[in-house]
């Protein structure tokens, strides 16, 4: 088992639909963290394919120049979703209550999750969902920062060190067959501790951990 199910619980633990029923227009990262994973993307995903932007919101980072078949995505909050340009169609599903995601077998290019996978409590079947929709060769990028809800966030997040996080991430790729293994990036933040805590600008640190379906 991946995750005991004490490190699935969560603080707040009411119904997620009542904590995410009213919209939240901002950024829950600086300027330094979207350009830094807008970069990401733009390197790593290519024009005219699909991408799947799982617990999404009104933005999603990805670079204005590059056109993409279809952008697919999903969250909780119609509001934010309705809002977001860059998708071309959207739907509503709270993953800790239903895992399996309405697509076919290898249907998407790339499987996008900024900043949300601390509030997935079944990680396992959510990562074995995104090796079923990804084409071979397909790409999944997880990125995270050090902010969180931390009412909704799960104890085995809470409870982590930021390092310890990049390696809970890994375990949830690795433990899927059939996923490369993990590629990480850590761009550790230069602000003091404290100076992050007050929101002083460029103190987000930068974590991405990406892995390709290959087979």
């Amino acid at each position: 088992m991946l995750l005991r199910p004490n490190q699935r619980t969560k603080l707040d633990d009411t119904d997620d639909s009542l904590f995410y029923s009213f919209p939240r227009f901002v950024t829950h990262v600086d300027d330094g963290f979207i350009q830094q994973l807008t970069d990401l993307y733009r390197e790593r995903l290519k024009p005219n394919t699909r991408i799947f932007d799982m617990m999404s919101s009104w933005v999603s980072h990805l670079p204005d120049e590059i056109e993409f078949a279809h952008v697919e995505g999903h969250g909780m909050n119609e509001e934010e979703l309705a809002r977001n340009t860059r998708l071309n169609h959207y739907f509503l599903q709270n993953l800790n209550q239903n895992p399996k995601l309405p697509f076919p077998d290898q249907d998407f290019d790339a499987v996008l999750n900024c900043v949300s996978v601390q509030y997935l409590q079944y990680p396992d079947a959510i990562f074995s969902e995104i090796h079923r929709i990804l084409k071979p060769g397909g790409i999944a990028i997880i990125s995270f920062s050090n902010r969180m809800f931390y009412q909704k966030a799960i104890t085995a997040w809470r409870d982590n060190s930021e390092i310890g996080r990049v390696e809970l991430v890994k375990r949830y790729f690795t433990l899927v067959p059939g996923f490369s293994e993990p590629e990480v990036i850590i761009r550790a933040s230069t602000v003091p501790k404290i100076l992050q805590l007050m929101g002083a600008g460029g103190g987000d640190p930068f974590y991405a951990v990406m892995a390709t379906r290959i087979n």
